[in-house]
């Protein structure tokens, strides 16, 4: 289904924050989600808070996805089905439901931690960096997604073991974060 093209941004809406953390993982501050990403020659990204989520299909199909080609981080790397950001003092289960409606266009159900310590930071090829605490969840989807096209670009349903000989033969053609979660153990039978 074709969406109508993005509403330009609201003014009076608030301000999305994310949580910064302490070198401990401790929350220390909020800052705008705007001013967070960074390049390396901006002196990087400072830790902060997010979440990663897996989406399944119920008989056992992973979503990977492709970032919109307009990302300032990552643009058109091939990941898995989205990620996000808790607000001040939200859950990050809750925040998994929240945001999959808004970026992939449908709800998920069933949302279990998968990798909750998972923690990295990586830059892209133009230096813009992530650098986050982010706990990894996995959800099932009853339906395909409609994604919005400022968040993802392309997306498919694999098989795990498709997905796993792929990340192995070319893991630079997924996000560092995909990579890591899988060499962790992300994928492996439960």
């Amino acid at each position: 289904m074709d969406r109508p093209p993005p509403a330009p941004a609201d003014p009076t809406a608030p301000t999305e924050l994310v949580v910064l953390l302490g070198p401990d993982g401790e929350p220390s501050g909020t800052a705008p989600k705007s001013t967070v990403h960074r390049s390396t020659a901006e002196g990087g990204t400072p830790l902060h808070f997010a979440f990663s989520c897996h989406v399944y299909t119920p008989d056992g199909r992973f979503l990977l996805t492709r970032r919109a080609l307009g990302k300032k981080a990552f643009a058109g790397v091939w990941t898995n089905g989205f990620c996000g950001h808790p607000g001040p003092g939200e859950d990050p289960a809750a925040a998994v439901v929240r945001r999959a409606p808004q970026e992939l266009g449908i709800a998920v159900r069933d949302v279990t931690p998968l990798l909750p310590d998972f923690r990295y930071r990586a830059a892209d090829a133009g230096g813009v960096e992530e650098n986050e605490v982010c706990p990894v969840f996995r959800a099932v989807a009853d339906a395909d997604p409609d994604p919005v096209a400022d968040e993802v670009a392309e997306w498919c349903w694999v098989t795990p073991a498709d997905l796993a000989a792929a990340l192995e033969a070319v893991p630079r053609a997924f996000s560092p974060w995909l990579v890591q979660q899988w060499e962790q153990g992300a994928f492996d039978p439960a």
